[in-house]
């Protein structure tokens, strides 16, 4: 691992905070969250506190540690170089530091306030993401898909916080959350191709120069989420109106997937497809969860 040169001004507030990546902090949060909610739990403001403070310190320090694992690699990307880390903004030891600390006081919360199947979930998750997903992206071509299970297991912290196990339907929204995020990096991973290739990384589209395999990926897996996502209606955990704003939304990330599969102005439609899948969580997800909570 490349050691960034000590910083030579103080770290900022808001270099830590880039070093928690937020954006993508906040999606793994909300996804927690839209577990918790969709068991519909009796009211508990102050538990419902505690798993959005612990899936946020979970989520912070994998981004972190993540960070410290890939400050090499970061270092010779256009579109990562900047990090705190590489950039000499934060030194590697700090931010090793930090991130460990964050997940440490992540498990301690989450077992002490929440419950334990909820603690052990974000665990697996740790353990998923910095210890097979990192790894994996320098050596192994299913990086993404591997990166896709680690990055599904954040419902699953809401639905255990929530109902004390998983049941169905939270492992639906895993389901959910696993074949929606191969199209949206399969976009990310085509956009910056590129970059990919510098550091040798073996994704789909760096080895499939073409991209027409990284879009027939994509569209596969974009008519299996919806599938799974047309579930919860077919099982009884959700009404006819969910599945409706489910199967506009899927229509549309549909069209959108098979629109990548053109060779001309790939560019383009991936950029189109990513800025979709963006949307279509969000429309999904925050419909399933008003679904259960009015009408079951």
């Amino acid at each position: 691992m490349t050691i960034a040169a000590a910083p030579t001004t103080p770290a900022k507030f808001r270099d830590y905070l880039d070093l928690t990546k937020p954006r993508l902090s906040l999606l793994s949060v909300l996804t927690a969250l839209v577990g918790y909610l969709a068991t519909r739990p009796p009211s508990n403001p102050a538990k419902l506190f505690f798993v959005l403070l612990g899936t946020s310190l979970a989520a912070g320090g994998v981004a972190a540690l993540n960070q410290w694992l890939e400050s090499d690699t970061d270092a010779q990307m256009q579109r990562t170089a900047d990090r705190p880390i590489p950039s000499g903004k934060i030194a590697s030891g700090s931010a090793f530091v930090v991130g460990a600390l964050m997940c440490i006081a992540s498990l301690f919360l989450l077992f002490a306030k929440v419950n334990l199947p909820a603690c052990l979930f974000t665990l697996l998750t740790i353990f998923a993401y910095l210890g097979w997903y990192t790894p994996a992206k320098r050596w192994s071509i299913w990086s993404t898909e591997i990166g896709a299970l680690a990055g599904a297991f954040p419902p699953l912290i809401g639905w255990a916080a929530g109902e004390g196990r998983v049941t169905t339907l939270g492992w639906i929204l895993f389901g959910i959350l696993f074949f929606w995020q191969i199209p949206h990096f399969m976009a990310i991973a085509w956009i910056y191709r590129r970059d990919y290739s510098v550091v040798h990384f073996p994704m789909l589209p760096v080895r499939d120069e073409a991209g027409g395999k990284a879009a027939a990926w994509s569209l596969f897996n974009t008519f299996a989420l919806v599938a799974v996502s047309l579930l919860p209606v077919y099982l009884g955990f959700a009404s006819w109106a969910y599945g409706l704003a489910a199967a506009i939304g899927g229509a549309w990330f549909i069209w959108r997937a098979i629109v990548f599969l053109r060779a001309d102005g790939r560019d383009v439609s991936a950029r189109k497809l990513f800025r979709c899948s963006l949307a279509y969580l969000p429309l999904v997800l925050g419909a399933l969860v008003a679904d259960r909570m009015t009408n079951f």
